[in-house]
């Protein structure tokens, strides 16, 4: 059912019947990372979701907004109201000592403080943030050093974020974190004003099982980009594709019943990225530079998921003049999955 069509049926419901009905109904959205090739604007981009009953549309960077100038933001929230969409906005590295931190934009206070701006004018409850990638893991002090330094950046906005009434979401990012060290950042800086938004791809390229990560993850989350993996074994370690939704080996669907049980009401937005191999050569001592606190109990459910796998068919890359479209055509090809799977409750 398509987002007029929802709110159609709730109207036609008591109001308490109706509140019932919308909460019991997964929240299934569309991060725009999944478009991330379109080059539409911020109204283009509700428009397209609109038409597949997105309950949620995820703005995770700002180039996806357009603008943080009030006048537009604030239209992009009312054009979202007008279709039935909740927005989530988003931005990208928090930390000031990550290698995807960007110096040029300001502090990162006031980079965050900007954007939380934009959030409150748009309607969004909460920003997504991150820390960095897995480069970070081999900078010096660690991960840990860059846990510790994004710490303080949240706690430097606390007051701010509870007078806005927004909450942080900080994503498990890129291979920056394992859902444990993501948990430790989020009680560190304070669970009253920051949280998870939990991706279901990032966990295996931080040698980790996703469903282990939802587990750990799953009192803090407050929002989630949703992605399959197709995990197999070789000579030298593991190799890790990202898939359409359906088409991996790490059990999604009972991940998605799983986050529906521990995560009633969270927005599930589809992250689809369709790429890889990317390769993770663990028989080599000198992989393990980075990853030295990897718990040996978490490293094996790893490995069992990629022991199911065996090397899929080759997909070539499209060519670059059809980039966009192929896009399109994951993105929507896994939608249709996604609802297929959840049934006709999804509203």
């Amino acid at each position: 059912m398509n987002s007029m069509r929802r709110r159609e049926f709730l109207a036609a419901l008591p109001a308490a019947a109706a509140r019932k009905a919308d909460a019991a109904q997964p929240n299934l959205g569309v991060d725009l990372f999944s478009l991330r090739s379109q080059n539409w604007t911020a109204f283009q981009h509700l428009d397209y979701c609109a038409k597949f009953g997105a309950r949620t549309v995820h703005f995770s960077e700002i180039r996806f907004l357009g603008s943080l100038d009030d006048g537009h933001v604030r239209e992009v929230g009312e054009h979202a109201r007008r279709l039935g969409i909740e927005l989530e906005i988003g931005m990208r590295s928090i930390c000031p000592t990550s290698t995807a931190f960007d110096r040029n934009a300001g502090t990162a206070e006031e980079q965050l403080l900007r954007v939380m701006r934009a959030a409150r004018i748009a309607g969004s409850k909460l920003v997504r943030c991150f820390l960095g990638t897995f480069n970070d893991r081999r900078t010096p002090g660690g991960i840990e050093a860059r846990i510790e330094d994004t710490v303080r950046v949240l706690r430097n906005v606390r007051a701010q974020a509870l007078d806005m009434g927004l909450k942080i979401a900080v994503e498990n990012h890129a291979g920056d974190m394992q859902s444990r060290e993501l948990r430790s950042l989020i009680e560190a800086a304070g669970p009253d004003f920051v949280g998870a938004c939990y991706d279901s791809g990032n966990p295996c390229w931080v040698l980790e099982d996703p469903h282990a990560a939802l587990e750990t993850l799953a009192p803090y989350v407050l929002t989630s980009h949703i992605r399959d993996s197709w995990l197999w074994n070789d000579a030298e370690g593991t190799l890790v594709n990202w898939t359409r939704m359906g088409e991996g080996n790490v059990d999604i669907g009972r991940l998605l019943k799983r986050f529906l049980e521990l995560c009633p009401g969270r927005a599930m937005s589809l992250e689809v990225i369709v790429m890889g191999p990317r390769a993770y050569p663990w028989r080599r001592p000198e992989f393990w530079q980075g990853y030295e606190n990897v718990r040996a109990a978490d490293f094996a459910r790893f490995l069992d998921i990629a022991a199911r796998g065996t090397p899929p068919p080759p997909r070539p890359a499209p060519p670059k003049e059809r980039a966009a479209e192929a896009e399109r055509e994951d993105f929507e090809a896994s939608m249709r999955w996604t609802r297929s799977f959840l049934g006709p409750g999804v509203i």
